[in-house]
């Protein structure tokens, strides 16, 4: 059984889906591991991973529009609102998603399917440097 493990360092820009399907697939790419499991795990509290379509970019905006209307920025509605206006609704967005997936590898690839990709969801406004831990075990 082999283990690997890297950091991935994804720039977020402001809110929404940034696509890291590809740089995550070259990684494992590179691991000479034919059979496993990937996992991702993302320490931050205010961004998400998703595993989503990645072939209309209109599912994105949907998604993004969605999350807004369902977590406002008001900060009446809110206690904690010393990191701004947007930040409690941020801890809100990631906490109705996820910040851990597991994706299998078949032959050294990702096995996601036909229309999947992997996005880190970023849910405040400033550009970030988000930290993604990526994990391959198996053979």
């Amino acid at each position: 059984m082999k283990l690997r493990q890297h950091q991935l360092t994804v720039a977020s820009k402001g809110p929404g889906l940034h696509e890291v399907t590809d740089e995550v697939a070259r990684w494992v790419q590179r691991q000479e591991i034919a059979e496993g499991l990937l996992n991702l795990f993302l320490p931050h509290t205010s961004a998400s991973l998703l595993i989503q379509e990645n072939a209309d970019p209109d599912v994105r905006r949907d998604l993004e529009a969605f999350f807004k209307r369902l977590v406002p920025e008001d900060p009446r509605l809110y206690l904690h609102t010393t990191e701004g206006s947007d930040d409690m609704p941020a801890h809100i967005k990631a906490a109705l998603t996820q910040v851990q997936l597991s994706v299998p590898v078949t032959a050294g690839q990702l096995g996601l399917g036909t229309w999947q990709g992997i996005y880190l969801f970023e849910h405040r406004r400033a550009p970030h440097r988000r930290q993604v831990s990526l994990t391959l075990i198996g053979e």
